[in-house]
């Protein structure tokens, strides 16, 4: 006897079905431009009511200030949508459906990347316009290689599984953010900067050192389907996590670093 189709099947028949995958994307791309734009100006209304000390900041440390609130924004979305659909969803469970792991996407995956390319063309045209106030040429590669490499995804329908552990490594920006705001804000003598030090140290850790490597393990142990993908896919899968893994160790050094310097000068304090 044939199943009931789940929710998420009846949402892609009646949203592809209809419109097209590509008025999907762009719907969704222009909507992470969108999110961006909105959160961008509400952090400076909210920042101005609740926090006295932002009118005393400078043009540049508003603009920072503002920019880093919409990454923020968009992290944590992102790592919300990206754990719900490796873990909690059925969609990557192995003996789910027939399809290959590599060829899973859906209506909700497709809009998810959608506005995560939004929010990289968002900031990257602002780094360009501010540079290198906002970021150097790390920062630069950083976005390209995350656009390339969620739009080929995106496009192809291929790799999405991995595209989205790349994106859950965003739950760590929050805590880099937090780190400026308190250091703008004069509060890296607070017990919260310290704690917010182990934090950035955990979630690095956790996100963008241990995560990496049960990526690479994944591939290796279904490599005979990785091989399937198209051939710049296949390539871009092969170089591209490797250029973000050595940017991600690069970062966590300078992370370890900043730890030590914090915690022997909070204990200097005592």
């Amino acid at each position: 006897m044939l199943g009931l189709p789940s929710p998420l099947d009846l949402v892609n028949v009646a949203v592809y079905g209809g419109p097209s995958k590509e008025l999907n994307w762009l719907v969704s791309i222009f909507a992470g431009v969108l999110m961006c734009i909105t959160v961008y100006k509400l952090t400076g209304v909210v920042s101005l009511l609740f926090f006295k000390g932002y009118n005393k900041l400078n043009n540049a440390q508003k603009l920072e200030w503002k920019n880093r609130g919409f990454s923020t924004f968009h992290a944590l979305f992102v790592a919300v949508a990206s754990l719900y659909l490796l873990l909690v969803s059925d969609l990557f469970d192995e003996g789910s459906q027939d399809e290959l792991v590599i060829n899973r996407t859906s209506i909700l995956s497709d809009t998810i990347l959608g506005i995560s390319i939004g929010y990289f063309l968002s900031d990257m045209a602002m780094i360009l316009w501010q540079f290198p106030a906002l970021g150097g040429m790390e920062f630069v590669l950083h976005h390209a290689l995350s656009m390339f490499s969620i739009m080929q995804s995106l496009v192809s329908g291929q790799g999405l599984i991995y595209i989205l552990m790349v994106l859950f490594s965003e739950s760590t920006t929050p805590f880099v953010n937090l780190r400026w705001y308190l250091d703008v804000a004069g509060q890296k003598t607070s017990n919260l900067y310290v704690y917010n030090g182990v934090a950035l140290f955990l979630g690095w850790l956790v996100a963008r050192i241990l995560l990496f490597i049960f990526f690479f393990y994944h591939m290796f142990i279904h490599f005979d389907q990785v091989k399937k993908i198209y051939p710049l896919g296949f390539y871009s899968l092969l170089t591209v996590p490797v250029a973000l893994t050595v940017m991600n160790v690069f970062w966590f050094w300078k992370v370890v670093k900043g730890l030590i310097k914090t915690l022997s000068k909070a204990r200097y304090r005592e």
